[in-house]
C-alpha cells in the first residue's frame, strides 16, 4: 500500500501538504475544526475526495487523542504536522513512531525535537562547538531570587564591557516563533516580567524554566535553511532575512538572500559572514544528526558579529522564500515535497554542489490586523479578496476568492502569503510593490466597520528590507 499522508493542521500549510502529496503520488487525509468550515483547505479536501474520504472533522488540532483517532481510522501510514501545534512537540513525535501502530512523523526523530527544542540545550550545544550565542545565563531558571541575581549580574557585566544602558530578555527556554519574550530594561521591572514569562510558559509549553540573556537592539534577523536526511546527507538552500516584524517578534516580511552587497553597503565582509553562519549551520547539523528539515535562527549585530538564536524544527512559513532563489538541475525546489520524501525514507539524490543560487525573492505576509494599535488581530467577514496573475508571484492562502470569508477567531488571522522573484533585489522589489498596488482585501469587522490589514504597512516597511536604519 502506498503512503496515506494525515495532515495535522490548517490553512494554507495544509493545502501545501495537499498539493505536495498529490505531486509526489501520495494518498492524504485532512482534519479540520468547527471553525475552519469556510475554509478553502476543507473544500479542497471535499471536491478531491472522489470514492475516498479525505476530510475529518475534529474537536481541536491540538487533540492528540483526535489526531491519532482519525489516523487510524484512516489508515494512514505517516502524519505531517505542518507549522505550529504539534511541529515540535517531541512528545507527540515520540507516541506517533512508538505506539503499537506506528506512523512516520514528518519531521526530524523525536530526540532531535526535545534537544533543539530547548533554547539551554541549543545554546550549550553551540558553545561546545564553538558556534558564537547571545551572552546570558547558562541554563534555565526556575527561581524567583536566582533569577533576580542573575539577571543583575549579567547588567553589571555588560555594563563593565561597554554597553550602555542594557537591555534584557527574559524568555520562555521552551517557547519558539517570538513567543513567550519580554523586555527588561531596569531591576524595578525584573521580578513583575519574569513572573508574567513564568506563567506564560508554564500554560503554552508546559515548562516554566525561563532564560536571560542580552537584547540585541541593532542588528539583523537571518535564518539559514538547512535539509537532511536519513542517510547522513546535509544541504542548504541559503539565507533568508526577516527583520522586519511587529511590535510581537512576528515576521511581515521575509526576503532572500539575507544580506546583499550589491543592493547596499554593510559596515561588514556581508559574503563572509552568511559564509559563516551557513557554515557554522550545517557544523551543528551533523553534530546532532540532524534529518529533516530546519532552520538555524541568527542574529547578526551591526559590527558584523553573527549569535546563534534558536533552531526550529520543522516546516516554516517562509521556507519557500529561500526555495525560489535556488535551483537543483535548473529546477525550484519544492522544500515540503523534499521534507516528505525524506521522511519516508528517501536519499536525497543530489549534493550542494548541484544547488544553484537565482536571483532575490520576497515574501509579504498578508494578516488582518491593526498595525498602528500593536498589530491587534482584526476578527470579521472578506467580502472580496483580489490579487494579480504573475509568472513571477505564488500565493498561499485558505481564503476562497469567490464568496465571502468568516475570518475564524480562534487562530491567527494570517489570510495569505504573497512570494515574489526578481532577478535582483531592485527588480523583487519593484514587482512587490507591483503586487501589493493590485491586491485588494475588503471587508466588515466584528463593528460592521471596513476590515483593516496590513497592506499599507507592508508597502511602507518593504522600503527597509536588507539596510541597517
Amino acid at each position: 500500500m502506498k503512503d496515506r499522508i494525515l495532515i495535522a493542521n490548517r490553512g494554507e500549510i495544509a493545502i501545501r501538504i495537499m498539493e505536495a502529496c498529490k505531486r509526489l503520488g501520495l494518498d492524504y487525509v485532512c482534519v479540520y475544526t468547527r471553525g475552519d468550515e469556510e475554509s478553502l483547505h476543507v473544500r479542497l479536501a471535499q471536491e478531491d475526495s472522489g470514492d475516498r474520504r479525505r476530510i475529518y472533522r475534529v474537536s481541536s488540532y491540538r487533540d492528540p487523542n483526535d489526531i491519532l483517532a482519525v489516523a487510524d481510522e484512516a489508515q494512514a501510514t505517516a502524519i505531517h504536522p505542518g507549522y505550529g501545534f504539534f511541529a515540535e512537540d517531541f512528545r507527540f513525535a515520540r507516541r506517533v513512531v512508538k505506539r503499537s501502530r506506528p506512523l512516520v512523523f514528518i519531521g526530524p526523530r523525536w530526540e532531535v525535537i526535545r534537544d533543539l527544542g530547548n533554547k539551554l540545550n541549543t545554546k550549550m550545544i553551540a558553545r561546545e562547538l564553538n558556534i558564537p550565542t547571545i551572552p546570558g545565563t547558562a541554563g534555565p531558571l526556575y527561581n524567583e531570587l536566582q533569577a533576580e541575581a542573575a539577571a543583575e549580574e549579567i547588567l553589571y557585566s555588560l555594563e563593565d564591557s561597554g554597553i550602555k544602558n542594557p537591555t534584557l530578555l527574559v524568555k520562555a527556554a521552551a517557547g519558539g516563533g517570538g513567543m513567550g519574550i519580554e523586555e527588561v530594561n531596569n531591576m524595578e521591572q525584573f521580578r513583575r516580567i519574569w513572573r508574567r514569562v513564568r506563567n506564560y510558559a508554564r500554560r503554552q509549553f508546559g515548562d516554566e524554566g525561563v532564560l536571560i540573556e542580552l537584547c540585541l537592539k541593532d542588528y539583523h534577523h537571518l535564518e539559514v535553511q538547512i535539509l537532511a536526511s536519513r542517510h547522513g546527507e546535509y544541504v542548504h538552500f541559503g539565507s533568508r532575512n526577516c527583520t522586519i516584524q511587529s511590535t510581537g517578534r512576528q515576521k511581515r516580511i521575509e526576503i532572500a538572500p539575507g544580506f546583499d552587497p550589491e543592493y547596499t553597503s554593510y559596515p561588514f565582509d556581508a559574503r563572509a559572514v552568511l559564509d559563516k553562519i551557513i557554515s557554522d549551520s550545517l557544523k551543528l547539523a551533523k553534530h546532532v544528526g540532524y534529518d529533516n528539515i530546519g532552520t538555524w535562527e541568527w542574529l547578526v549585530t551591526r559590527d558584523g558579529n553573527a549569535y546563534l538564536m534558536e533552531i526550529n524544527t520543522r516546516i516554516q512559513v517562509e521556507n519557500d522564500v529561500s526555495a525560489k532563489i535556488s535551483r537543483i538541475g535548473g529546477r525550484v525546489p519544492n522544500l515540503v515535497e523534499e521534507q516528505i520524501r525524506l521522511a519516508l525514507g528517501d536519499k536525497m539524490g543530489y549534493a550542494q554542489e548541484d544547488i544553484t543560487f537565482e536571483g532575490t525573492s520576497i515574501e509579504f505576509r498578508l494578516i488582518a490586523e491593526d498595525t498602528k494599535r500593536g498589530f491587534i488581530p482584526s476578527a470579521g467577514v472578506i467580502t472580496r479578496f483580489a490579487y494579480p496573475d504573475y509568472d513571477w508571484l505564488t500565493i498561499y492562502s485558505h481564503v476562497p476568492r469567490d464568496r465571502p470569508y468568516r475570518i475564524p477567531t480562534e487562530y491567527d488571522p494570517n489570510l495569505a502569503l504573497a512570494v515574489i522573484w526578481g532577478k535582483d533585489t531592485t527588480e523583487a522589489k519593484a514587482r512587490g510593490r507591483t503586487f501589493l498596488a493590485e491586491t485588494t482585501i475588503e471587508g466588515q469587522d466584528s463593528h460592521g466597520q471596513p476590515l483593516l490589514t496590513n497592506i499599507t504597512y507592508l508597502k511602507e516597511r518593504l522600503e527597509e528590507i536588507l539596510i541597517f536604519s
